[in-house]
Order: structure tokens, then sequence, then C-alpha cells
């Protein structure tokens, strides 16, 4: 689009749970995955819902019905993710060593932000054109927060965007109150309880209560004075943002080829499709023969404790695990070389390994910084095309028709991988990369057959 696009807010509002359990009275601690998260970025992703044509239009709602309607049920919500409506606090002492603990502090509960807003744009111009448009990130509040700003903003902020011929939902989540699993779990749940006004239960409780390592917690204290200390507030050089789509049978493709040049049958689909994209992007990049380069997949650990801990368990419970090798050796490997390298990173992330990382943080604690943990010789794949995006998240008036994300935790090699909307296996990757790089890519020819140009993505 030649002219600018301004998202105008028209209103904006707290919202508070209908009424709060006797627990929220009591400090929220929080355990080292989520404190490792206090300086990147807020969760910011939405869905993109389109209104029927006017001839089917009897039932859709105006939006005015839809924003109250949206409040109403996220009060309730609220009721069960309590803590996303609270704020952080820090206590210190003048012990020696002074103690530097940060939690939620429930107790007032000032609520969650609600903005309505409006844009002068259609459905058509956020997915026609090639790159995800710009101004796809004003659809979304708190652009370039980080989590330890929930000190004094909204741990959760909604902004209704209300477009010439839909609407947006996008939603701001403080990570560290909770991972990708988590933000979905509180997004379905709220579209259930928009869904069916009268209900007074939900289908998948979330489990509050936080796990901490054997004999450690629920105190845990930081080895800092003050914020400044470890506050890293990182802006990407400019990116372009392209959404790539792969079919289930272009995919089953992929897997075919991986596991055939690795001679076994244990590569999945999605280590094939990692695998494409870490070798793709190396290419692209140019780099020097003897330069180290790593591709890292966020890992959900909830399963891979030992007892596991419940699906259900709401806050963060990730880490990535990585395959690092050299560009040149990468390269004059193929596929099933590098997809292997990712099946073993997996596999061997078990639960002795992850008890072995919280000790060795419980001693030195450290806070990831996007400037220092990623590098531009590497991809990070984030996000996972097992969150329920699309079918869980009808909230009365039919499912989404895409999923964008806002500005935060965007760096060149970042992708978030999404389910597609069709389902079947299909999985859509948003992919940041420089302009150059990303020319290039759309240029290169492996990763360009695998990618399934037929579908609106």
């Amino acid at each position: 689009m030649t002219t600018p696009v301004t998202v105008r807010h028209i209103s904006r509002c707290s919202v508070k749970p209908a009424h709060l359990p006797d627990e929220s009275s009591q400090p929220y601690y929080l355990n080292p995955w989520d404190l490792a998260m206090l300086t990147v970025h807020y969760i910011q992703k939405g869905l993109l819902f389109a209104k029927p044509p006017p001839s089917d239009n009897q039932d859709y709602p105006s939006i005015d019905a839809i924003i109250n309607r949206l409040k109403h049920s996220l009060s309730r919500t609220l009721v069960h993710f309590f803590p996303l409506a609270g704020r952080f606090v820090t206590v210190q002492k003048r012990d020696n060593p002074p103690p530097y603990t940060v939690f939620v502090d429930c107790k007032d509960s000032p609520g969650a932000e609600f903005i309505h807003a409006v844009a002068d744009v259609t459905v058509a111009d956020v997915l026609s054109p090639i790159d995800v448009p710009h101004f796809v990130q004003s659809f979304f509040t708190h652009d370039g927060a980080v989590n330890h700003d929930g000190h004094t903003m909204p741990l959760l902020a909604v902004q209704v965007t209300e477009l010439l011929d839909g609407v947006f939902v996008g939603c701001s989540f403080n990570h560290t109150i909770g991972d990708g699993t988590s933000f979905w779990h509180f997004f379905n749940t709220w579209a259930e309880l928009t869904r069916d006004q009268g209900k007074d239960y939900i289908s998948r409780p979330p489990v509050l209560k936080r796990w901490f390592p054997d004999g450690q917690g629920p105190i845990i204290n930081l080895p800092f004075t003050h914020h400044s200390e470890f506050i890293d507030r990182y802006r990407p050089p400019p990116l372009r943002e392209r959404i790539f789509h792969f079919s289930p049978q272009s995919l089953a493709r992929l897997k075919a080829r991986a596991n055939a040049e690795s001679k076994t049958t244990v590569i999945s689909t999605f280590q094939s499709l990692c695998a494409l994209v870490w070798r793709s992007v190396t290419r692209v990049r140019n780099l020097p023969s003897n330069q180290k380069t790593s591709c890292r997949l966020a890992i959900n650990n909830r399963t891979r404790l030992n007892p596991p801990i419940s699906p259900d368990y709401f806050g963060n419970c990730i880490q990535t695990v990585s395959g690092t090798t050299t560009a040149g050796e990468l390269l004059s490997h193929d596929l099933g070389w590098a997809a292997w390298m990712l099946h073993q990173a997996v596999v061997n992330h078990t639960d002795s390994v992850l008890r072995s990382w919280l000790e060795t943080w419980m001693k030195a604690p450290s806070l990831y910084q996007i400037g220092r943990f990623f590098d531009p010789y590497s991809v990070m794949i984030g996000s996972s095309p097992r969150f329920d995006m699309y079918g869980g998240n009808d909230f009365g008036w039919g499912q989404g028709v895409a999923i964008r994300s806002g500005f935060a935790n965007k760096f060149d090699g970042k992708v978030s991988s999404f389910p597609g909307k069709e389902g079947g296996g299909s999985v859509d990757l948003e992919v940041c990369l420089s302009p150059e790089k990303m020319s290039a890519l759309e240029s290169d020819e492996e990763f360009m057959e695998a990618v399934s140009l037929d579908k609106h993505h």
C-alpha cells in the first residue's frame, strides 16, 4: 500500500477478573525458566477474522457487541488465569548479599489492558502482499516492552482492531508469566468463554501452581542490585518478514528425503523442515566455510521431565536445543545429515539434562538477552505448529483466517512456526531476514521447491 496506514485507538480500559480466588492474595513466585525471560520481549500473537459478506451477515455481531462481549469474557477468563491481571514486584533488603526477588503481586489486581482500535485496511491488505505489511505491528500494543516492564505495565494487553471487512484480535502477553503453550491455552479459553457466554466452567483449567526443582523455591534471589544490570532493549536492524506455506504433501516429501539420506525412519517432519530452513538460510548468507552456525529450536519441557508435568501447566517450561556445526560442513552434507543432528539434539534433551541445567542456573542465575543469545550466523525456530491457533479460537463468529505476530522477539534469522490454516499437518513459517538475504532465499531453488505457492497464507 502506498499511503501509510494509521491505526487509531478509539478507547482504552482495564479489565479485571470477575472475582479473585483466595490464593491471589499470596505472592505468586516465579521459577528459573520464568525469571530467565525477564529481559526478552512480550509474546505478541493474534488472529485475523474476516466478516462474512453482506448476504451472509445476519448473524455477524456489530463491532460494539464484539467489544463488549470480549471484555466480559476476558474478565471471566482472568478468574482462571489471575496472575495475568497482576504486576511484578521486586523486593530488596539490605542483607549481605542483598536479596533481589521478583514475583507477581495479584492482590490489587490492576487488570489487563483492553484497547479498541480502527484501521482503514481490508483483510486482503493484510494477506495479499508478499511480505507481512509493517502496519500489522500496530495491531499490538507494548511494542519494544521487555517483560521486566511488567512492574509498571499490564502483564496482558489486548488490542481489538476493527478493519474495513474484518477484525484483528491481538494479545501482548508477558513472557515471564508463560510460554507459547500457556499463551494459546489462555487464548483458547478466552475464545471458549466468548463463544458460550452462559458457561460457568472451562474445558481445560490451567495448573497455576509453579513447578520448582526438588528442594528449590519458591523464593529465588537474583544476583543483581538494580535492573539496569540486566535489561537489554534490543532493536533489530531493518528486516523483511514473510510467511512461507508448506503443504502436507511437500512436508511428507521432505521427511521421506531426510530419512532416506540418513538411512533411518525416526526423523520427524518438523526436524526435516527445520533442517531445510537452516541449510537454505546458511547458503544465502554466504558465510565463510569455517563460520560456526547453529539451528536452535524452542522445546517444551512438560513431557520431558520425569515425572512429567501437566500439559495444562501455566508458566514457562521451555528451553532451546541446538545443532551446531560450521557453514562448510552443513552445506557439504545433505538434508538428512542436518536433520539427524537436530533429531539428536531433541532426543538428548532428557530429564537429567533439564535438571542439570536448572542446577547450574540456580548457582549462577542468568537472563536471556536477545542481542547476546542469538548471533547473525544462526537460525532460531520458535512457536509450534502443534499449538491450536485456529480450531480452538472461534469466538462465536467463525474461525480466524490467519495468524500474525507483532514487533516482539524478532531478529535476522528468527523463524516462527504456525499450523497452516487448512490443517492436515500443513505448516506456515514466518521468516525474518535482512532484505538482501530474503531476496536471495526467494531465489533459492531447494527452499522454494518445497514451498507451496498455491495456498493463500
